[in-house]
């Protein structure tokens, strides 16, 4: 049986700036994306402590995993990949923010996390070839290494 997704915030919140919106439109397309290949979207944009995890999900497997989604997207390639700004710096707050996402045993709506192992996967959205054509997204799984 499959749940709903939690509501996302929209691009129609007022005091988003227009970056917060494309990387907002970029983690609905991650979503979409996953949930398209049986994933379960537990929560969006989910505060762990001072942390913000994009996604928080569970990747049926197998192995089945609880997976918090990193979300990086970029408008051109002219400064680099999206990959290069998944530095150690950004790890170590996904990695304390898992811990204390973990340690709650509770998303902060309420709901129960489930007993699953639990990974870092990597989604980079970028536009696609043509312009105004369809995002590319690439999904690097267990990216902490």
């Amino acid at each position: 049986m499959r749940t709903k997704a939690l509501p996302m915030r929209t691009a129609a919140q007022p005091g988003r700036t227009e970056a917060q919106r494309a990387g907002d439109a970029a983690e609905r397309l991650a979503a979409e994306r996953l949930e398209g290949e049986g994933w379960r979207i537990l929560g969006r944009q989910v505060h762990a402590g001072r942390s913000e995890l994009d996604l928080v999900a569970v990747d049926p497997g197998p192995p089945a995993r609880l997976v918090v989604v990193e979300v990086r997207w970029r408008r051109s390639r002219g400064f680099g990949l999206a990959e290069e700004t998944f530095d150690a710096a950004k790890r170590r707050r996904l990695r304390a923010g898992l811990g204390r996402l973990l340690a709650a045993g509770r998303l902060p709506h309420g709901g129960a996390l489930p007993e699953l192992p639990p990974a870092v996967d990597l989604v980079v959205v970028e536009p696609g070839p043509e312009p105004g054509g369809r995002p590319r997204l690439r999904h690097h799984r267990d990216a902490l290494g």
